[in-house]
């Protein structure tokens, strides 16, 4: 099911329909973006609302991408050391069924 959620961005209102689960995080996004916007809005004044809209989506989108990229070289150095500590198991146990 999902409701109206009225956001504001630069001083204009949207209706946006969400789950309700998905509310606060829809909320947050529009704060997020909200904010982003007004930045850019003051760094480049005779910049239009569309060009404002593009550089937000840009800033936020290679934001995202960095954070991908460092959380997959994190799972990557994770699944190594899991696999170091596997190997250094199986040899741990193999002295032990040696010693037996």
């Amino acid at each position: 099911m999902t409701e109206a959620v009225s956001i504001r961005i630069l001083d204009r209102e949207y209706m946006i329909g969400c789950a309700p689960e998905e509310r606060e995080g829809l909320l947050a996004a529009s704060r997020l973006l909200d904010a982003r916007m007004r930045e850019l809005r003051t760094s480049h004044r005779l910049a239009g609302i569309d060009r404002i809209a593009v550089l937000a989506a840009l800033n936020l989108a290679h934001e995202l991408t960095q954070v991908r990229v460092k959380a997959d070289e994190g799972d990557r150095t994770i699944r190594t050391l899991l696999a170091d500590l596997n190997r250094g198991l199986e040899r741990l146990n193999d002295r032990l069924a040696e010693s037996e």
